[in-house]
């Protein structure tokens, strides 16, 4: 089964997106606020983490709602924002501007990859 008729199908499930989003928000949520000092997955720079991290978010939310995209990664950048608020409350966390921008770079970058999927399933399925 060639690669985009396989995310064709997918597409169709969307509380499978919405629980792999929900799953992936709190894991990241966790890893967010976790202390500096334990060892966690990185890509041994900050602000990539923050990209990636929310390029996935952004990825699972076109999958999720489909017809909400604009919405969904407004809601995605504010929940950025929370996580923000809440590492400023943590004895070994920070919050940064520089973080919320990072998010918002993977937030466009989740998007145009999850439309470049979907762009390329409708073409290939006609």
């Amino acid at each position: 089964m060639s690669g985009v008729v396989w995310w064709a199908r997918l597409a169709a499930h969307v509380s499978l997106w919405r629980w792999l989003l929900a799953t992936a928000m709190l894991g990241l949520l966790v890893l967010s606020l976790m202390p500096a000092a334990l060892p966690i997955p990185s890509t041994g720079w900050d602000k990539s983490n923050h990209a990636l991290g929310f390029a996935v978010l952004a990825f699972l939310a076109y999958g999720a709602w489909p017809g909400r995209i604009p919405l969904s990664l407004l809601g995605l950048l504010g929940y950025g924002g929370l996580i923000e608020v809440l590492q400023s409350l943590t004895p070994d966390r920070m919050a940064e501007w520089s973080d919320l921008w990072a998010d918002g770079v993977g937030l466009l970058i989740g998007a145009a990859l999850a439309s470049t999927m979907q762009r390329l399933a409708v073409v290939r399925s006609t």
